[in-house]
C-alpha cells in the first residue's frame, strides 16, 4: 500500500522511524523501541486493550531516510514487513508499507487469512491516510 504525502522524504522518514509515536497513526497499534540501525528490534502491540497480540521484530534493512525492513519473529506474526519514502521533487514523497506474513496454525491460519486479508489491508490503507493528514497538518502550521 502506498500514499502520496506533502512533505519532503526526510520528514515522512522521520515520522515512520519515530518507533513509539507509530501510534498515533497506526490503528490499533503501540510501538516500543529506539531501534536505529540493522540489528536492532523493536516490539508493537496489535489490538485492542488486553485482546491482541505482540509483534516483535528484528529490523534488517536500515537506509534512512528511503526503507527500513523487518522481520517479524514473533509468535503470531512471522514474515517480512518495511516502509519505502519516495522523493517526489516539490517537497512531496510516496510511503510505501508492505508486509507479506506467513499465517500461523497451517491451513486453518491461511483460511482465516482469506477473512482477515480485507480486513487488514483497509487497517493499513487508513492508517496510511492517517500518517498523511499529520505529516500534511504539521507541514502547514509549521
Amino acid at each position: 500500500m502506498a500514499v502520496d504525502v506533502g512533505v519532503p522524504a526526510e520528514r515522512a522518514w522521520a515520522a515512520i522511524a519515530d518507533w513509539e509515536s507509530q501510534g498515533a497513526w497506526m490503528v490499533a497499534t503501540r510501538v516500543s523501541g529506539t531501534a536505529g540501525k540493522a540489528g536492532d528490534t523493536i516490539a508493537g502491540w496489535t489490538g485492542l486493550g488486553p485482546i491482541g497480540f505482540l509483534d516483535t521484530m528484528t529490523i534488517t534493512e536500515w537506509e534512512p531516510p528511503h526503507r527500513c525492513a523487518v522481520l517479524h519473529t514473533g509468535r503470531v506474526v512471522r514474515g517480512t514487513g518495511g516502509f519505502e519514502v519516495t522523493p517526489h521533487g516539490g517537497g512531496r514523497c510516496r510511503v510505501t508499507w508492505w508486509e507479506r506474513v506467513e499465517m500461523p496454525f497451517g491451513a486453518v491460519g491461511r483460511a482465516g487469512w482469506l477473512v482477515a486479508e480485507p480486513l487488514t489491508r483497509a487497517f493499513f490503507a487508513y492508517s496510511l491516510r492517517r500518517l498523511k493528514r499529520i505529516l500534511e497538518a504539521a507541514e502547514r502550521s509549521g
